[in-house]
């Protein structure tokens, strides 16, 4: 059997608009229920972290320096520094820990 990618392009575009399309025909009245606008707003937030966080951790030489930076910027985060100030914050933490303490 030969492959088609244009079969395998057809059906994702079909998926696609289909998982978009389906709450907008489906439902017609502004959803009033407040756990499910609670979960509805909270969606993009879950799938950025759900996407970003494996990223975090196979983005250097070791899972472990990962990890500290990862603990670096949340920690800068929380301190409440800018965005600027967190990424440069675990760069630095990063490549301290890959240079000097995994060499």
């Amino acid at each position: 059997m030969e492959h088609n990618i244009y079969i395998y392009i057809l059906v994702m575009a079909l998926v696609t608009y289909g998982i978009r399309m389906l709450p907008l025909t489906l439902i017609r009245k502004q959803i009033r229920h407040k756990t499910i606008r609670s979960f509805l707003f909270y969606v993009p937030y879950v799938t950025l972290a759900v996407m970003t966080f494996p990223a975090i951790l196979t983005a250097t030489d070791s899972v472990w320096s990962a990890a500290l930076g990862l603990l670096a910027a949340i920690f800068l985060a929380y301190r409440g520094k800018s965005l600027f100030q967190i990424a440069c914050g675990a760069c630095a933490v990063v490549w301290i820990s890959e240079v000097i303490i995994f060499m």
